[in-house]
């Protein structure tokens, strides 16, 4: 069913989805309604939206019925796409003067509003092209809409050379009305009926993905052949024409991307994987990234502590990468564990946005998840 507007959408689910009435989504609704008017009646100035607060607050569900109900055009994208997009587009235009005014006026052109679900700022280099992306969009009169987990002045916090961000800091407040959407509950846990996608695997017990594979892929061609993802190959368990089976050792712990994972859940229609650990991991002390070229000596205004990762953090953020794209795309994604749900990540460096990755899978234990909205 279509809606002529984001308000006219929210009131129907409340009204006929068992939707929960929620203050916080009521501000935001007003909001991008608001927005959506002013669009529609043609006004030059507009402001946009930024809508933030904790996972499961419905911040992806508001922007989503504000998108589809516009009339304008418009481009809709996870923040993370996005970024790999203009990443991709840029070299494209390498020797152009200002590549990134010339994407910015190149996007100006074919749409009026941008929708980012999930910004998030972790990388210098995003930072300061998010700068410059932002500052010309702004001037041709591009409308924003995005959901983050954070507020404007909490973005890239901590960064390095974090003030070459603050401009866009001023920029986003300057531009987009910023609404908290912090309601008390997690609407991800309602409505709807439970449907088992996660498993806890006990040693030496058969592995719970097996009999899941097989009414998934029943009267389906099998393989097992290594599958192209790009320049690498992926080792399945079995595999068929929409299903892949794959263990998380040959997938979260290989040099895959994010484009790699959206690869795969533009190919399969369901994705198994088995043999998930507890990805928890100690945090270590830091190490000193030295403002001085050789870092023989300590420079207090150029010193800044960096995390001691490791390659057991590479595969948390690819795990959480394919949760993404899963969720995002609406691909179911089965789990078999060696630890309950809530006890897969509890501490580490990726606590923040480990949660945002357990509140989408316990979403995905719906049985309305991976079907049309």
């Amino acid at each position: 069913m279509t809606f002529d507007s984001p308000l006219s959408a929210w009131q129907h689910a409340i009204e006929h989805h068992g939707f929960v009435q929620d203050e916080a989504q009521e501000l935001a609704i007003m909001a991008l309604e608001q927005c959506h008017k002013a669009l529609h009646e043609g006004r030059k100035s507009i402001k946009g939206v930024y809508l933030w607060g904790p996972v499961g607050r419905g911040k992806t569900w508001l922007m989503d019925r504000f998108y589809d109900s516009l009339k304008v055009p418009a481009r809709r994208q996870h923040f993370h796409h996005f970024m790999a997009w203009v990443h991709q587009r840029s070299f494209q235009l390498t020797g152009t003067a200002d590549p990134l005014q010339a994407l910015a006026r190149e996007l100006s052109a074919e749409v009026r509003v941008l929708c980012f679900d999930e910004l998030f700022v972790s990388d210098i280099g995003d930072a300061i092209i998010l700068g410059r992306l932002f500052q010309v969009m702004f001037e041709q009169g591009m409308v924003v809409v995005s959901t983050s987990n954070l507020p404007p002045e909490e973005l890239y916090a901590n960064g390095h050379n974090r003030e070459r961000f603050l401009p866009t800091i001023t920029a986003i407040k300057q531009h987009m009305q910023v609404v908290p959407v912090n309601g008390w509950q997690d609407h991800r846990q309602h409505p709807g009926q439970l449907q088992q996608r996660y498993w806890l695997r006990d040693p030496g017990q058969p592995e719970p993905l097996s009999d899941i594979f097989d009414q998934l892929t029943a009267g389906q061609r099998l393989s097992h052949e290594p599958i192209a993802v790009g320049h690498r190959q992926v080792e399945p368990v079995q595999a068929s024409d929409t299903v892949l089976w794959s263990r998380y050792p040959d997938l979260c712990e290989q040099p895959f991307s994010a484009l790699d994972f959206m690869a795969l859940c533009d190919r399969f229609n369901v994705i198994l994987l088995s043999d998930v650990p507890c990805l928890s991991g100690e945090q270590r002390e830091g190490r000193i990234a030295r403002g001085t070229e050789d870092g023989v000596e300590r420079v207090v205004a150029g010193d800044r502590e960096l995390p001691q990762l490791s390659v057991h953090d590479d595969g948390v953020r690819r795990f959480i990468a394919l949760v993404d794209e899963c969720y995002d795309r609406k691909v179911p994604l089965y789990l078999s564990a060696q630890v309950p749900m809530d006890q897969l990540y509890t501490e580490g460096y990726l606590q923040f946005p480990f949660r945002r990755t357990l509140s989408r899978l316990q979403e995905m234990q719906m049985q309305r998840f991976g079907q049309p909205a």
